[in-house]
């Protein structure tokens, strides 16, 4: 697959306890990021998984964010924003992760893209 879903972001009251009742479920491990107020439930090779956002205004519960892999996160910003998207998060690298951005499509859908770290 050429941009393949790969990771899925949910809001929680607790992230902490989401991200472990998902682990707990599924057999997957759980990983909490205190200084990002930020906890993960992975799968397997932790090539996959759920990430938990505290509830905020702007991220009431339900919201839900998928991710999809690319390999130039500029370049797909700029395809988005000649499209009618909406750029929200212009990019951002993680350690250990790598490169984040985020958008609204045109019918208001939240949507992340990711270059993972190599």
């Amino acid at each position: 697959m050429a941009h393949p879903v790969v990771h899925i972001e949910l809001s929680a009251n607790n992230h902490q306890e989401a991200a472990q009742w998902y682990a707990d479920l599924f057999g997957w491990s759980a990983q909490s990021f205190p200084e990002m107020n930020y906890s993960t439930a992975l799968v397997g090779d932790g090539s996959a998984g759920l990430g938990f956002n505290p509830v905020q205004p702007d991220m009431p519960a339900g919201t839900v964010t998928p991710y999809i892999q690319v390999d130039d996160v500029q370049g797909h910003l700029a395809k988005i924003a000649a499209k009618g998207g909406h750029i929200l998060l212009p990019g951002q690298d993680i350690p250990g992760v790598g490169t984040i951005a985020l958008f609204r499509d045109p019918t208001g859908n939240m949507i992340g893209l990711l270059k993972p770290a190599m």
